[in-house]
């Protein structure tokens, strides 16, 4: 399993790690090779972490984008300690929503998919319909099929979603900083 000493180096009972005899090397003692290797992983925990609002118009915003954006700081990959098993995402209100934005031509053909539960009874509802009745669900689909479906996904992230179909919210004693998706964009 060991060639030469100039290319390998037995760190532990079972890892060798691979010298590059291009790079100098310092050397200890008999001819050893000297590898550093202290790099860790982080993990957040449960006190590590601090949850926050923001707010988001909706208003002129295409639907994708803005499903993009509002699931990435609702799952916390917009933090640098983001942990894929947990909750490290903010809170986000969505104001606005019967005023969100498709492109090309899925205002006529996007449909959303339910099931009744009975064998054949699937129901479709046009986009157009769903945007007049409950344009917050519009966005609430949008954003759930970007998040994990998994107990965390299901349980603890749905819950941090909150949307409005108007300019009028609930959280105003949250105090939500307001993130502007339209100078996002524009980068």
């Amino acid at each position: 399993m060991l060639t030469s000493a100039r290319y390998l180096k037995r760190l532990s009972q079972n890892h060798l790690v691979a010298i590059n005899r291009s790079e100098p090397t310092r050397t200890k003692g008999a001819g050893l090779t000297y590898v550093p290797l202290h790099m860790k992983t982080y993990s957040a925990t449960p006190r590590d972490i601090e949850h926050q609002w923001y707010i988001v118009d909706a208003e002129g915003v295409v639907l994708g984008r803005l499903a993009t954006e509002v699931a990435k700081i609702i799952r916390g990959k917009h933090k640098p300690m983001f942990t894929p098993h947990m909750d490290t995402g903010d809170n986000v209100i969505v104001i606005n929503a019967a005023k969100v934005r498709v492109t090309g031509r899925k205002a006529e053909q996007k449909r959303y998919f339910r099931h009744t539960g009975y064998m054949g009874h699937e129901r479709f509802t046009p986009f157009e319909t769903m945007i007049a009745k409950h344009p917050e669900r519009v966005i609430e689909k949008a954003v759930y099929g970007m998040l994990p479906k998994t107990a965390l996904g299901r349980q603890k992230l749905r819950g941090k979603l909150r949307v409005f179909a108007g300019d009028k919210h609930t959280h105003a004693a949250q105090q939500p900083k307001v993130l502007d998706l339209n100078k996002q964009s524009e980068k």
